[in-house]
């Protein structure tokens, strides 16, 4: 398979089951370092690198394309909250 196709793979699978919920999520410094741990494990196993090689994350990315998963996760938080504040209080409230 080639590079451009695992890369269609990882964001549809991968990157949709790391950000799964992520509009109500508080995050700590503990879940973005193992949010981005798994990115890069994701990233490093598509392109065949291991640990060893000492590439850095900057450079995975950049040979990926691939933008931090945090700081998609906060901009999705970000248009999450605009949306909320744009919506009538009457579809924000609790119906039974």
């Amino acid at each position: 398979m080639n590079k451009e196709t695992k890369l269609r793979i990882y964001n549809i699978t991968a990157k949709a089951a790391l950000k799964f919920g992520s509009e109500v999520w508080v995050l700590k410094k503990r879940e973005e370092q193992r949010l981005e741990a798994a990115q890069m494990k994701f990233l490093r196993h598509l392109l065949g690198i291991i640990k060893l090689d000492n590439e850095k994350n900057q450079c995975i990315r950049g040979k990926t394309g691939a933008q931090n998963i945090v700081e998609e996760i906060k901009q999705y938080q970000e248009k999450w909250l605009q949306h909320l504040q744009r919506m009538d209080t009457i579809r924000c409230q609790d119906r039974p």
